[in-house]
């Protein structure tokens, strides 16, 4: 039996029109296969509507009551426009509505307390997609020949209480979905599932970090041991260069797992960075496509062998990650010293901070890393502490930070073993009089990664996606 999951993006549902090409697009899936599963984010917007009304609750206002307003009203066209039986309309809205007042609920007690926990934030957010799920599958039953029912990921995926960011039990997972899924499909049911959310072994809302609809998806695909995933968004697949800055930027028609991971890392918006694991593991077909132009073939995840086939060494996308600034430790007592990068780690660490790439002189005088630019002061001061007697004593002569700076990510496969990429480069760059800060190049061998002024980014990704163009 063959089975697919469809995962919808904010913008793939976020009004009347866009559910309506959600709904023959699964029409047209359910033609050819067995089994399908949607997995629907909240309407664009919605999910924000949500959390600024609970900040706002946060600080004392009872501003969220317009929140309220607005969710029921954003909600309540979409249905009207999309159920034509009013009184199936008026049984959806009544569910939405009480998910409302569920939010209006959770919005007093935040404000009664002062304080919003990662525990409340996320039965807050959670709430787009339980709304969501409702519309969709009434849309579907409209359709002919379509027989869809609403689940709610709380039932299905198991994770841990790491909320705002949970982790899967991806056993426990297989089961639930196993035992509730099956019966769905025996019956030729469409399932349209919450994104973005679990809940943990007690049944305690959790989710899955923003943009986690993704990840929902290929839990779900690496579950049912599906044969593809589908992540429809409203882009033509993943794209050589962000458009915005790039006008002439085109959809990369077959990308590697590792190279996709490399661009999800490094600043692509089209996947969630963690989606990529499960759909890798359980060798699942992964396809990126735009649900407002379904006839484009769009972007095909191939695995790395099937890739090694292929010629090696060609440049795919270039990428940005902005917002960033380089904390560097140095001085000459750091020569030979053991444990100077693992202390310096340790103290990053202790702060929550994630470190997004490191270079280090081979004279072991000095050690750079980008982490956030919100973060570099917090970062800073915890190396000071740590480092305090080396400090005293100048072995280190100081812990700084740069402006801010951007990470710039050439990406493609077997760059390392390919001759003259990595020149080719720097030498645009620097006919571009483009300065390169610092360079890091991993074992990956997918990925080119250099760092440069926050001023220069717009300039540095059109010069260097000349050389997709060229090569």
């Amino acid at each position: 039996m063959s089975t697919l999951i469809m995962k919808f993006g904010g913008t793939s549902v976020g009004s009347a029109d866009a559910i309506s090409r959600v709904v023959a697009i699964t029409r047209d899936a359910k033609r050819t296969w067995n089994n399908v599963v949607i997995v629907a984010s909240a309407m664009s917007g919605v999910t924000n509507l949500l959390l600024d009304g609970a900040m706002q609750a946060k600080r004392g206002d009872a501003a969220y009551h317009v929140s309220r307003q607005a969710l029921r009203e954003k909600h309540a066209n979409v249905a009207k426009a999309l159920l034509p039986n009013r009184a199936r309309r008026a049984q959806v809205l009544q569910e939405i509505d009480h998910l409302i007042t569920h939010y209006t609920s959770l919005c007093q007690a935040i404000q009664i307390l002062g304080e919003a926990t990662p525990r409340a934030l996320d039965a807050v957010a959670s709430l787009g997609e339980r709304m969501s799920v409702r519309l969709i599958a009434a849309a579907l039953e409209v359709a002919p020949n379509v027989q869809a029912q609403f689940v709610e990921a709380s039932h299905l995926i198991v994770t841990d209480d790491h909320f705002q960011d949970a982790h899967p039990n991806l056993k426990a997972t297989r089961a639930n979905a196993l035992e509730m899924l099956t019966p769905l499909f025996q019956q030729n049911i469409v399932p349209v599932v919450t994104g973005f959310m679990g809940a943990t072994a007690d049944g305690i809302i959790t989710t899955l970090g923003r943009g986690g609809s993704d990840y929902s998806a290929a839990i779900l695909g690496a579950a049912l041991d599906a044969n593809e995933v589908w992540i429809w968004t409203d882009v033509d697949g993943v794209m050589s260069a962000d458009p915005r800055i790039v006008p002439d930027a085109a959809t990369i028609s077959t990308l590697t797992y590792r190279e996709v991971a490399e661009l999800a890392y490094f600043g692509a918006k089209v996947l969630h960075p963690k989606t990529i694991r499960p759909v890798v593991e359980r060798g699942i077909g992964l396809r990126v496509c735009n649900t407002f132009n379904p006839d484009h073939p769009g972007t095909r995840i191939i695995s790395n062998g099937e890739a090694s086939m292929q010629a090696g060494g060609r440049l795919k996308a270039v990428t940005a990650i902005r917002g960033q600034k380089l904390v560097t430790v140095e001085g000459r007592g750091m020569l030979g010293v053991p444990g100077v990068a693992a202390r310096a780690f340790g103290a990053v660490a202790e702060t929550g901070t994630s470190v997004i790439l490191i270079t280090q002189a081979s004279s072991e005088q000095s050690i750079c890393f980008a982490v956030p630019a919100t973060a570099a002061d917090t970062v800073i001061a915890a190396m000071e502490r740590s480092f305090a007697a080396e400090l005293n004593r100048r072995d280190i002569d100081k812990v700084w930070a740069t402006d801010e700076i951007v990470i710039i990510t050439v990406v493609g496969g077997g760059l390392q073993y390919t001759p003259g990429i990595a020149g080719r480069v720097f030498s645009v760059l620097g006919d571009a009089t483009l300065n390169v800060i610092a360079i890091a190049q991993g074992s990956s061998e997918a990925a080119i990664s250099l760092v440069v002024d926050a001023a220069d980014t717009e300039q540095a990704v059109r010069v260097l996606h000349q050389l997709i163009v060229e090569v």
